[in-house]
């Protein structure tokens, strides 16, 4: 095995080290200062280097052979091989950022040739972050795309682009290496070469009814022609909480119980004397300093004819609180071979294996009581809440999060792959064939312990929950998707004419399938041991074949489409782009199984133009607009067109009950998906010789025929009503200066307004709540709903002298609402928009700095003007819970308060959805700061070295906010999100790290 190792390597490495001298020089810009990182590659030998810090190379090549330069930002050179050491001069690009090559659907162009807003992300911004999911790590980075991030390990952000523009989804299409997916859980961001994200219609069109969320076409790395390439990049990192809700003590939660038992007619708690712990829950079930740690390892050797890329990656992410880790295998290997000048193969396969974390929350560390020890060392067990105060309702944390820990274990794993085929048919048309499959396979097993606990009150034993036997759970569930993309590509140049256009077919398929089992033990029997090799749904002896359940559950869909596109350009200055699709989809029956998407754009390059040559103020002046029609394919259930049977009234036949079953719902024959219509318009400029950059766009969204579920009692159907309207502008900046070889900075920034509100949902009046969020004509979607609290009742003469309220009883001490309709009383009528979840503002802004060999960078983000519901801390009628500290400002008589009501949890009134519920969500975070250092690539030369990087990061070191939870950040669905249920803190994560290439 070990030889086989070493042959593979070797024959992996051998192009690097061919015959030929050594050739040196320098590579410089027109002032004669060195540029650092220049490519170059000897065209015969096919061996490579990157210039150092000083723009000097040394190359194997033979003398005479050609040599190719090339570096992002000037024009490409070509030079024969000398004795001696060589200077070659480069000329700055004039239009650096015009000439830059974007993915696009199906495809690439240059931004020059482009109408509409396409921001790349270059990999490395992901690469060396702490985050396993590399959208988190663009948060802020890009104009009109939100990010809002979990802290738990694993977890995906909430992703929206430009705006909430349907009811069921917001997620937008993640293109990786062109399949189509929902998920990009699979992808290492180290092996990822860069990120596109996709926001206007010229350039969303022609995914059809998968565009109208925005995409992002995620290009993993490829190797290098000429080039052989070994890295090793690991990061460690510490994680903690920076900042947390403030809870009363033992103390200040006696008080408060006290004089809310008082408050209701009840003596003070009579068994203080039971419980004498003083415990910070958060605290308890902290996971103090936890561990982020980050290996990979890729590997990539590339010729003119053939490209191989080797990556794999292992991360290993501890929650914040205990026993949560997180683990993950990722690999990723691509191979190209240029077969002849006419034939080009690929193929491409990535793989997955997690172990994902049995994940808890800090909701019961907010409501458990204080005044209880967490654990009897006498006893030997957990101690139970006091009964009368959360003991039946809220489990202690630390039994949840200890006593529970390893009892649910779970594996995603999961497969992507692609072959393509492409050929040359003639000089400017080729054919490309390619076919994609993505393979799930998740499992999982849950153990149900039983537990004794602690009862100080009857200073006994008991069942905690009052569980008495053990049980399993299992899943399993798979799916699978393929995708086959045939597509015709044209590309000629007529004089000043030039074209791209491209015509395909592609077939979509998704199945899924899944199964759950129960089992628990027999009654009085042994219990199932809590040992996972017994964790089976036929563990004999201890299952009760009685118990056993199971359920299973399985769909598929598909979908046909046929689309095209054409780039045009006069001379580089007048462009034009337009896209057509026609997706057909399984999901509907009728004359709306086909459905047609389509854009326009245009775009005058002015700076291009005679006139312009001579004036010395615009390096590139670029005006563009797009129009277009997208499609949205989410809806709540898998076939809307087909309704499953419920059960319905039943019949007797003789002496026999026989069960009716009835449609679920009314069938529409008529439905089809929303439609997303969109334009733009904005302009680019490029001053200063381009170092300045500015581009501003204003977007309008609107969504027609929202797919709407009626539900009028006796009757309930699908039907497409309801319009949502997105609508903002988007800036953005950068500034780029190079000073000296020793020296230079840059700062980008942008900012984003945004405008939402649903402008009709079925029928006047008609409207859809999910808790304290609404879906309703006039408002954002998910604004807040409920009552305005315009103070404290102080006095019974207050609440004789108010306006009445048929809410329930209330008196002195009690909140007040406004009569909102004005009709002399407190009404349901009287509730009203009270928040919007969706921010007026967001913003970013990165900068970076460079000195010699070291490296200082930051990133700022934020957004503005929206509000996050409280949805902890605000008492139950069911469980007593702990007590926000605000609380301790509670009103106790006239004039003590005119916010905080006064304590009294038994009653519903304080519990109204209202504007108490409210805080504001705005907020500034340092996102990431970034410290490096490169070694000097003459020291590492010596060692055979490329690059050398050491770096220390801090992500989200501070944040400047104004509400009470862990973070300001809540994602959640598209109608119901910016709830703040205080479930889980958004860590600080300092990491160090080290960056090596061979």
């Amino acid at each position: 095995m070990r030889n086989f190792i070493f042959s593979f390597l070797a024959l992996i490495l051998l192009p690097a080290y061919m015959s030929g001298q050594v050739i040196k020089g320098k590579v410089s810009d027109k002032n004669g200062i060195g540029i650092p990182g220049a490519i170059v590659v000897a065209a015969d030998s096919r061996t490579s280097t990157d210039t150092d810090f000083d723009g000097n190379f040394s190359i194997k090549a033979k003398e005479g052979e050609v040599l190719k330069i090339s570096m992002v930002g000037f024009d490409a050179v070509s030079v024969k091989a000398a004795a001696g050491t060589m200077t070659v001069n480069m000329q700055e690009s004039k239009d650096t950022e015009l000439k830059e090559v974007v993915v696009i659907g199906y495809g690439t162009a240059k931004k020059r040739d482009l109408t509409g807003s396409i921001v790349k992300v270059e990999g490395k911004i992901v690469a060396d972050k702490p985050n396993t999911n590399p959208v988190s790590s663009i948060q802020g980075r890009v104009a009109g795309l939100s990010v809002v991030n979990s802290g738990q390990p694993g977890a995906e952000p909430d992703v929206r682009i430009r705006g909430t523009v349907s009811r069921y989804n917001t997620k937008p299409l993640y293109v990786v290496d062109g399949i189509f997916t929902d998920n990009i859980n699979f992808i290492n961001p180290n092996d990822i070469e860069s990120m596109e994200v996709l926001k206007d219609p010229s350039s969303l069109a022609i995914f059809g009814v998968r565009g109208a969320n925005g995409v992002i076409i995620i290009s993993s790395k490829k190797a290098k022609a000429g080039k052989t390439t070994v890295n090793y990049n690991t990061t460690l990192g510490v994680k903690s909480i920076v900042e947390r809700p403030s809870l009363t003590n033992a103390l200040q939660f006696q008080t408060l119980y006290d004089e809310q038992r008082v408050n209701q007619g009840a003596a003070p708690y009579s068994y203080y004397d039971k419980f004498r712990g003083d415990t910070d829950w958060i605290d308890t079930i902290s996971n103090d300093n936890a561990i982020f740690t980050n290996h990979n390892l890729s590997v990539s050797n590339g010729t003119d004819k053939n490209k191989f890329y080797l990556g794999v990656g292992y991360v290993e992410d501890e929650g914040l609180i205990d026993n949560e880790k997180f683990k993950k295998f990722t690999f990723n290997l691509n191979n190209e071979l240029q077969i002849s000048d006419a034939i080009k193969i690929g193929v491409g396969f990535s793989g997955v294996d997690a172990r994902p974390a049995q994940l808890n929350n800090f909701g019961s560390a907010l409501n458990a009581t204080p005044i209880v020890e967490p654990f009897n060392s006498v006893e030997g067990v957990y101690n139970q809440l006091p009964t009368q105060i959360g003991g039946a309702q809220i489990e202690n944390p630390l039994l949840t999060v200890q006593g529970r820990q390893g009892t649910q274990l779970n594996q995603e794993t999961r497969f992507v792959g692609n072959v393509f085929a492409e050929f040359k048919l003639f000089k400017d048309l080729k054919f490309r064939a390619a076919y994609y499959a993505d393979l799930g396979y998740n499992k999982g097993t849950g153990y149900t312990p039983v537990f004794n606990v602690y009862v100080a009150e009857t200073d006994e034993l008991t069942l905690a929950g009052g569980n008495a036997q053990t049980s399993i759970n299992q899943y399993s569930n798979n799916y699978e998707k393929t995708q086959q993309d045939y597509l015709l590509t044209y590309n000629k140049s007529f004089g000043n004419h030039n074209l791209t256009a491209m015509a395909g077919y592609t077939r979509y398929y998704f199945g899924f399938e899944s199964i759950n089992g129960f089992v628990s033990q027999y009654i009085g029997g042994d219990a199932i041991p809590n040992d996972k090799r017994w964790w089976y749904l036929n563990v004999y002896p201890y299952g009760d074949p009685s118990s056993s359940r199971s359920s299973s559950s399985q769909y598929e869909n598909g979908t046909v489409s046929y689309f095209g596109r054409v780039l045009y350009n006069y001379d580089g200055k007048y462009l034009l782009n337009a896209s057509f699709r026609r997706d057909g989809s399984s999901a509907f029956i009728g004359e709306n199984r086909f459905q047609n998407f389509w854009s326009m754009g245009a775009a005058w390059d002015v700076s291009k133009e005679d006139f312009m040559q001579d004036q010395k103020i615009f390096n590139t002046l670029k005006i563009k607009g797009s129009y277009g029609e997208l499609g949205n394919q989410y809806t709540s259930i898998q076939y809307p067109s087909y309704p499953n049977y419920t059960t319905g009234a039943s019949a007797v036949f003789g002496d026999k009950l026989v069960p009716a079953y009835i449609l679920a719902y009314r069938s529409n024959p008529n439905l089809k998906w929303e439609t997303v219509t969109s334009y733009e318009g904005g302009i680019e400029v490029g001053t200063l010789n381009n170092r300045l950059k500015l581009e501003a766009t204003y977007f309008d969204k609107t969504t027609n025929d929202l797919l709407t579920f009626v539900s009028l009692g006796a009757e309930s159907f699908y039907t497409n009503a309801g319009e949502i309207k997105n609508k903002g502008f988007e800036f953005s900046a950068s500034w780029n200066d190079k000073i000296s070889d020793d020296f230079d900075y840059s700062i980008s920034g942008n900012f984003t307004t945004l405008d939402n509100e649903v402008k009709s949902v079925y029928e006047e009046g008609f409207q859809v709540t999910d808790g304290p969020s609404i879906l309703t004509a006039g408002a954002p979607i998910g604004s807040f709903y409920g009552y305005i609290v315009e103070g404290v009742y102080q006095s019974y003469n207050d609440v004789l002298g108010s306006t009445p309220s048929s809410l329930g009883d209330y008196g002195p001490g009690d909140l007040k609402f406004k009569d909102v309709n004005g009709d002399g009383k407190i009404t349901p009528d009287d509730r009203t928009i009270i928040g919007n979840p969706t921010p007026d503002i967001m913003y970013g802004m990165s900068a970076s700095v460079r000195y010699k060999n070291f490296t200082l960078s930051a990133d700022l983000q934020g957004v503005y003007g929206n509000e996050v519901w409280r949805d902890w801390g605000n008492g139950s009628t069911f469980a007593q819970f702990n007590y926000r500290t605000e609380r301790l400002d509670r009103w106790t008589g006239p004039g003590t308060s005119n916010w905080e009501p006064s304590v009294n949890d038994g009653s519903s009134y304080n519990k109204q959805n209202s504007t108490y519920m409210i805080e504001d969500g705005s907020y500034v975070r340092l996102r990431n700061v970034q410290f490096a250092y490169d070694f000097d690539s003459k020291l590492l030369n010596k060692f055979y070295i490329q690059g050398l990087k050491l770096f220390i990061n801090a992500q989200n070191p501070v944040t400047w906010n104004n509400n009470s939870g862990f973070t300001p950040e809540a994602g959640g669905s598209p109608i119901s999100f910016g709830r703040d249920f205080g479930g889980y803190p958004l860590p600080a994560i300092t990491t160090l790290g080290l960056n090596v290439t061979f």
